[in-house]
């Protein structure tokens, strides 16, 4: 019986071997795809290309560390690699694929033709099929009997299916990543927790040995983002807004048209089997992060044997960006096309004092923290709990420095979540900055200043980038608003509804908490008056959340207004019923405005329907 992963720097990999006890022959290596390259052979207008589905040892953490026996595609008398072969033709292709399927298993492979393929074990299957529309897509086969108790070995089985446009070559600067999700246990709707064995991938590798790509000022970027997992990944980019330029599945793509006003994000929620396009523009040098934002999705990666890691709070690291994290990772670099350099801007600002507390009550395994905000020479208060965090109002172009202090006993630092920004003061532990300097964590009783000058009136968030999981649960999220005139803002018809993770994990598995309460206070509300509700989703997991707003059970409408704090165009501005599904780190903004007296309930369920929050709204 092989082992599926062994200590060491070499995999063990054995076999029950009758009466002279002999090891098993090695199982071949498994090389990393970065999808640059494109398999088979092209030849007037026809690919021929031939698969082969083998068993091999993959390495997601880097040669040198242990690996884990899974099956993988390989062109035939070729390397097996994760993910599989990269299939990319221009539109108009003809396709001629043979897929062999050397397992003990049938193998059943989706995304090559309009239908599954079944290949028998030891067979060989001839496919011929047009190539689709331009587009992104993908394939992937399934071999392993579905009820089995063992490790997720199909969960490499897969590989990107590119369609360019006729008469388009692809560029440089257009990447295909391709996320996986191998676990030690298969795993109902892809739910994870803190203490899964598992390997979290993009492009076959998980953070920090992830490719770090790079990019100059003024560059246009394209990911094309597949998520061949179970799971679902809210992926984030840090600094700067993408356009969703397309969003599909396996098998059919809608590309959106340029003529169209793009659908402009920080964070857009892939679902699984689900594939989306982006583009953006790097407009700032520096380190920045394109990540999943569920946080389970990037913790740090447990030994290939299992071994359970030490707490967080017992780590003691060097560098939290790529000790504390795991997984869905990736890191950018953004030169400008001169010599580098960090722009630590000066002049008049607005000055705020954001201190990260101990909070009443807690344990150091479910710890209780918080944030108090202060301005000028007034002292911080807060009601405690400290719950939710303070809203942080900002005025659009307003220079603003905000001094944040630890008085906490652990390292910590605080992302500004959507907020366009230098990248020295992004907030990413470790990570952030450009060159030689480097933000580093906060350390206790030591603080940050963070400079920024918000460009756009919008919803927004900020959260701990240190030690994201134990320091979010514990209270220290809140929202960032940022209006054209902080004199007019009025909080009882301009509404912030934080949703987040209750700090005891035995809470976090039935309810959620809206503004830092499990049972808020009714919002009181008139009729024929507008209500703009700014929903801020940090919850830690949970990524298919879904906010409703009910009179009894039926729906009512709202208008959409704004995504990740920028405004919709007036096309997608439209009234609509009032619910929306939700990933972690994004942001919505709708405008209520109730038609009859009575009473309203806002809503937060889980993907599967369990509710998990209520607001009472009482209008009058």
């Amino acid at each position: 019986m092989r082992t599926l992963f062994a200590a060491g720097s070499a995999i063990a990999v054995l076999a029950s071997s009758g009466p002279h006890n002999r090891p098993a022959p090695a199982v071949e290596r498994i090389v990393i795809n970065d999808n640059r390259v494109a398999a088979g052979t092209l030849t007037n207008g026809v690919l021929t290309i031939a698969l082969e589905a083998r068993e091999g040892e993959w390495h997601p953490d880097g040669d040198a560390s242990p690996g884990l026996v899974v099956r993988a595609f390989a062109e035939r008398g070729k390397s097996l690699s994760v993910p599989g072969p990269l299939i990319r033709v221009p539109e108009g292709t003809a396709i001629h694929a043979s897929v062999t399927n050397t397992l003990a298993r049938t193998l059943v492979v989706h995304g090559l033709a309009a239908d599954t393929i079944q290949v028998a074990a030891g067979a060989t299957r001839d496919v011929r099929v047009p190539a689709r529309a331009a587009g992104t897509y993908f394939y992937r086969g399934v071999a392993s009997d579905s009820t089995a108790p063992g490790p997720t070995v199909d969960a490499e089985l897969n590989g990107a299916f590119i369609v360019d446009p006729r008469g388009m070559q692809a560029g440089a600067r257009d990447r295909v990543l391709v996320i996986a999700l191998w676990s030690a246990k298969p795993l109902p709707n892809g739910l994870v927790n803190t203490k899964t064995h598992l390997r979290f991938t993009i492009n076959g590798k998980a953070w920090p040995n992830t490719e770090r790509l790079s990019y100059a000022i003024g560059d246009t970027v394209r990911f094309r983002i597949i998520n061949a997992s179970s799971a679902v990944h809210p992926m984030h980019l840090h600094g700067f807004y993408f356009d969703v330029a397309s969003r599909g599945t396996a098998t059919v793509d809608t590309v959106y048209q340029s003529s169209a006003p793009p659908f402009r994000v920080v964070t857009e929620r892939a679902a699984p089997g689900r594939t989306f396009t982006m583009t953006w523009v790097p407009e700032r040098a520096g380190n920045w992060l394109f990540h999943c934002h569920d946080n389970y999705h990037v913790l740090r990666n447990t030994p290939m044997d299992g071994t359970p890691l030490p707490a967080e709070h017992l780590a003691h690291v060097k560098n939290h960006a790529t000790d504390m994290m795991g997984g869905l990772v990736m890191g950018i670099d953004v030169r400008g096309r001169e010599a580098p350099s960090v722009v630590l801007a000066g002049g008049v600002r607005r000055a705020l004092r954001l201190s990260a507390v101990r909070d009443t009550g807690g344990t150091d395994a479910e710890p209780s923290y918080g944030y108090a905000l202060q301005e000028g020479a007034a002292r911080a208060t807060a009601a405690r709990p400290m719950l939710p965090g303070p809203v942080i109002l900002l005025k659009r172009g307003e220079p603003v420095a905000i001094t944040v202090v630890n008085r906490l006993t652990e390292m910590t630092a605080v992302h500004w979540h959507g907020i366009e920004l230098e990248s020295y003061f992004d907030g990413v532990a470790d990570f952030s900055g450009l060159g030689t300097r480097i933000t580093h964590a906060i350390a206790p009783n030591d603080s940050f200043v963070a400079h920024f000058t918000p460009p756009r009136s919008g919803t927004f968030m900020y959260h701990p980038h240190a030690d994201e999981v134990r320091q979010q649960q514990a209270g220290m999220t809140g929202a960032l608003i940022v209006v054209d005139d902080p004199a007019t803002y009025d909080p009882t018809h301009d509404i912030v509804l934080l949703l987040t993770v209750p700090r005891l994990a035995a809470d976090a598995a039935a309810s959620v908490m809206v503004n830092g309460s499990f049972a808020p206070p009714p919002l009181e509300m008139r009729v024929g008056e507008r209500y703009r509700l700014r929903i801020v989703d940090i919850h830690t997991f949970r990524p298919s959340m879904v906010a409703r707003v009910l009179r009894d059970s039926t729906l009512v409408t709202w208008r959409a207004v704004a995504k990740d704090g920028m405004d919709l165009p007036a096309v997608r501005a439209t009234v609509r019923p009032a619910v929306q599904q939700m990933g972690n780190g994004e942001t919505y903004d709708f405008e209520l405005q109730p038609t009859q007296a009575g009473d309203l309930r806002f809503t937060v369920s889980s993907g599967i329907g369990a509710l998990l929050a209520t607001l009472p709204i009482r209008v009058r």
